[in-house]
């Protein structure tokens, strides 16, 4: 009978003799509300959707004349300035600002992704306008210099800046602090 109860065991566990393995084979345990998440695949999600939602967000805001900075402004010092400005350049642009909105989305999730609340996101975001639009932007001749590019670029960029970077970092932030979902079941 135990041999019976045993093999039975066996074959549920897949062959490891138990559950002691169990949270080492698929890291998701039936005591446990949340499974352990992913950091490269949550990553690359969350930098995607940040890039193209914030991407379109850019590319209304440029439709709308509230920016005088193309979507694809970050690929700029690849492309001609023109070919951005057609619908084949705006979806390239978008596709730009994707694939640095994962790049920032893994320096941040490294550098700050332990930190809770918005504040870190806001800062993140507001440190990356910084950096494109004041010191390497101009230098790289993706944007005009700040004297030049007018206030309503300014603002606007900041605020899309400001907002992108408080997606990516609540986002982790939510996702990497909240340890009361990982908690066992009968402990809440």
């Amino acid at each position: 009978m135990k041999d019976d109860n045993e093999r039975k065991e066996m074959e549920r566990s897949g062959g490891h003799g138990g559950d002691r393995h169990e949270g080492r084979r698929n890291r998701t345990r039936p005591e446990y509300g949340k499974p352990n998440t992913n950091v490269g695949a949550y990553g690359l999600q969350v930098g995607f959707f940040a890039g193209l939602i914030w991407g379109v967000v850019n590319w209304v805001c440029y439709q709308l004349n509230l920016t005088a900075v193309v979507p694809g402004f970050i690929i700029e010092p690849f492309f001609l300035s023109s070919f951005l400005k057609t619908w084949t350049g705006i979806a390239v642009g978008i596709g730009g600002f994707i694939v640095f909105s994962i790049v920032a989305t893994f320096i941040y999730y490294f550098l700050l992704g332990k930190i809770r609340g918005p504040w870190a996101g806001i800062a993140y975001g507001l440190v990356w306008w910084a950096v494109l639009f004041v010191a390497a932007g101009p230098v790289l001749q993706m944007v005009k210099p700040v004297t030049l590019i007018g206030w309503d670029t300014l603002t606007t960029e900041l605020c899309l800046f400001a907002l992108w970077g408080l997606f990516i970092g609540y986002t982790i932030a939510y996702e990497f602090t909240d340890e009361a979902s990982r908690e066992p079941i009968h402990a809440r």
